[in-house]
């Protein structure tokens, strides 16, 4: 019997224009050969100019997902995103713990790309300590880096502080994505307890980057569930959502979103 396909499963929030959340997330999955799973954690209310509304799916029945797919199919690798509220996190921990999910990819969605808040401020202690601990790679940009530790992180010299202080908290690995960096990259760092490396990165000029946090998190969970050896998902995964940027769609009339199946498009199949 052959092997089945590489299964991931995205923990997220649905975003009802399809730029970011679980349908990046799919989207992303399926141009990379995974076969993707969900356990929705919130429905937004969402265009390209804003979240206009918020609906949290009960935390029990996320976890009910969670443990439903992994003890049917199972799961090579999963990732989260919008937790939305500490119940949530606290139900997410919980049943990743009971599905024993070995890769687990954290993308601490705190803000969406418009400023509207997508995790409670008193939910971020409890990701602390209950999702980050069991975390392969935290994915991290600089507001959301700032949030975890405690302080303002907007250079390099900042990253590396926050990379330890991330580390310090249990994770195996983590990526601060230098997208907003001042001096005009987009270097990100990469850090274990190894030691760390700075990955250097394009700054497309775009406006149309809706969904780059999800497409990158969601591409390092697909080659992670492809067998992919972890700091090599992530390179790859780099290179991934830089091309997805660099084909941003012009869609509605605001942020567009990027485009992981831009090679699908382009050639018209």
């Amino acid at each position: 019997m052959d092997d089945p396909v590489p299964r991931a499963l995205t923990i997220a929030g649905s975003d009802s224009g399809g730029g970011a959340g679980i349908q990046a997330d799919l989207k992303t999955f399926a141009v990379l050969g995974v076969w993707g799973m969900t356990a929705i954690t919130s429905v937004t209310v969402q265009s390209t100019v804003g979240v206009s509304g918020v609906s949290d799916v009960p935390a029990d029945v996320v976890a009910a997902q969670i443990v439903a797919v992994a003890e049917d199919i199972g799961v090579d690798a999963a990732k989260t995103g919008m937790l939305s509220s500490r119940e949530i996190v606290e139900a997410v921990g919980d049943a990743v713990r009971v599905a024993s999910i070995r890769h687990l990819v954290v993308d601490p969605v705190f803000v969406s790309k418009h400023g509207d808040q997508l995790l409670r401020t008193e939910a971020v202690s409890a990701l602390r300590e209950r999702i980050l601990p069991m975390a392969a790679v935290v994915t991290p940009n600089l507001l959301e880096a700032s949030g975890l530790c405690g302080f303002e992180v907007s250079g390099r010299e900042e990253m590396q502080r926050a990379a330890q202080k991330i580390l310090d908290l249990g994770p195996s690995a983590v990526l601060i994505k230098g997208g907003h960096l001042e001096d005009g990259t987009a270097d990100d760092l990469y850090a274990e307890r190894g030691g760390s490396e700075w990955l250097p990165g394009e700054r497309v000029q775009t406006p149309h980057t809706h969904g780059t946090g999800c497409v990158l998190s969601a591409a390092i969970t697909a080659y992670l569930a492809r067998g992919t050896e972890r700091f090599e998902a992530i390179r790859l995964a780099k290179a991934f959502v830089t091309e997805a940027i660099r084909h941003g769609l012009r869609l509605g009339a605001g942020i567009g979103p990027v485009s992981p199946a831009w090679r699908w498009l382009e050639e018209g199949t």
